[in-house]
């Protein structure tokens, strides 16, 4: 039986931003334990290899308490099986994510309806900020600051810039 006190937190994370950190530590609030499961994702040919990302969601979360961080290739209903989650956290931020977010709710309900979606929005102040701006800033070697955890900056920043390209 699924425990529903454990929560899933799903997505490429590529990278995590102040906006996911938002989403988790408010999360956290409501479930006993969160787990961040980053998605490899190769449809999305993410900046920032499976490990990487990982690493940043770690560092970011290091000080905070129950919560796990893991990579994933597979259903993300099969992951919550395995992981007795019974509840799967997606962010919303505008409008714009509401159908897409909607679609993939009912489409992992019908997977497993014992699974719910819980669907969380960032503070205002992250509301903007999502990964594909991040990476564009970073391409540019724009300010990024403002949008990233200190951990994930220092990192990225800590990265040669051929990797950033």
């Amino acid at each position: 039986m699924q425990n529903s006190k454990i929560a899933l937190y799903p997505g490429t994370f590529d990278p995590i931003t102040n906006g996911h950190f938002d989403i988790i530590e408010r999360a956290l609030g409501l479930f006993d334990e969160v787990i961040i499961a980053v998605a490899i994702s190769q449809d999305k040919k993410p900046m920032f290899a499976l490990e990487e990302r990982i690493f940043m969601a770690e560092e970011s979360v290091k000080n905070l308490k129950n919560i796990r961080v893991i990579g994933f290739d597979n259903l993300t209903v099969e992951l919550a099986k395995t992981h007795n989650a019974g509840i799967l956290i997606r962010g919303l931020r505008a409008v714009s994510d509401f159908e897409y977010e909607l679609q993939l709710g009912y489409l992992n309900n019908s997977l497993d309806d014992s699974i719910e979606t819980v669907y969380l929005m960032p503070k205002l102040q992250h509301a903007f900020i999502s990964s594909s701006i991040v990476r564009n800033l970073l391409k540019f070697h724009g300010k990024t600051e403002h949008l990233l955890p200190k951990e994930v900056q220092k990192i990225i920043r800590g990265m040669t810039s051929c990797t950033l390209q």
